[in-house]
């Protein structure tokens, strides 16, 4: 596993590979809160970063948000719980940002879909 590098789609594949190996996604959590942040690309629209590893999640733990520590997310638990519920929210979903905080931001049903698409 590496670090997210600046080819934001070949991060975006990253995820979808390592995510499928391991069963999970990661995310920064403190206590009960997630962190959710504005979006790059949309005004007053929602993203939650997810990372393909615990080592990409861990090194944005800085800042901001030094509290927060990498919480793993069963993919079951994601399709079942979160997709639905980030879609109806109109909450984004941060792809594997890099350093500089670049990644794609997409809709979590598709984001879904291409995790659950195993004939690529």
């Amino acid at each position: 596993m590496s670090l997210p590098g600046t080819d934001l789609n070949a991060n975006y594949q990253q995820l979808i590979d390592e995510a499928r190996d391991s069963g999970h996604l990661w995310g920064l959590q403190f206590g009960e809160d997630w962190v959710v942040c504005d979006s790059n690309e949309y005004s007053e629209t929602d993203v939650l970063p997810l990372w393909s590893s615990e080592e990409a999640a861990r090194a944005h733990c800085v800042d901001e948000w030094v509290d927060y520590k990498p919480m793993p997310i069963d993919l079951e638990t994601f399709f079942e719980e979160w997709v639905n519920d980030l879609g109806e929210d109109g909450v984004l979903i941060g792809v594997n940002w890099n350093a500089d905080m670049d990644g794609l931001e997409v809709e979590p049903m598709e984001l879904a879909k291409d995790l659950a698409d195993f004939d690529e």
